[in-house]
């Protein structure tokens, strides 16, 4: 029984702190890299998000995980679970809203809010990547020169976007906080 009891406390404590953790930022950028979540939580982190995220399952959040490196991962047969667990360790950890509850939730101005969903909705029309000059273009029609600059360079700081030798991408964040199959369906049905 005092085993038991035991053992239920630490997971307890062991939730908590991976909660905490996701919750509450630390750096400029949400979530929490799986390395750190293991030097905090132990070898079976992965285990107790999975706990944490059935937790968070009622309360309409999730915890996810995201590559930074991009979607498309190798199928890892050759290195077995280690492939796996070093992949887990380099990627992101974050809590997100399964579904969009509050409109003002972001915090964010809605011309901002505005040219990101541009921005992200023009780069998927071009199957995933645009010259960032084409972008430019795009919401120059629409926003000051001065302010466009500014946010692009903001989104791709804060991981909305990604740029490689002047071709933008969709980001890590975004693939991680919008539902981008939604934002298509309600800028077609406008």
């Amino acid at each position: 029984m005092a085993g038991e009891e035991e053992a239920r406390t630490r997971t307890e404590r062991r939730l908590k702190r991976a909660a905490q953790l996701l919750f509450f930022r630390r750096h400029r950028v949400p979530g929490v890299k799986g390395w750190e979540l293991k030097k905090a939580l132990g070898d079976d982190y992965l285990e107790v998000l999975g706990v944490l995220d059935s937790a968070l399952d009622r309360l309409g959040m999730e915890v996810k995980r995201i590559s930074e490196e991009g979607e498309a991962r190798g199928s890892g047969g050759e290195g077995g679970g280690e492939g796996e667990e070093e992949r887990a360790a380099r990627d992101r950890f974050m809590i997100v809203l399964k579904e969009p509850v509050i409109e003002k939730a972001s915090g964010e101005r809605i011309d901002d809010v505005a040219m990101l969903a541009a921005t992200v909705a023009f780069i998927i029309s071009k199957q995933g990547k645009a010259p960032r000059k084409a972008v430019e273009e795009l919401l120059n029609d629409k926003f000051p020169k001065q302010r466009v600059l500014f946010a692009l360079d903001r989104y791709i700081r804060q991981g909305y976007l990604g740029e490689d030798e002047g071709v933008v991408y969709i980001g890590w964040r975004t693939r991680a906080e919008v539902d981008r199959k939604s934002l298509v369906d309600l800028i077609l049905s406008s």
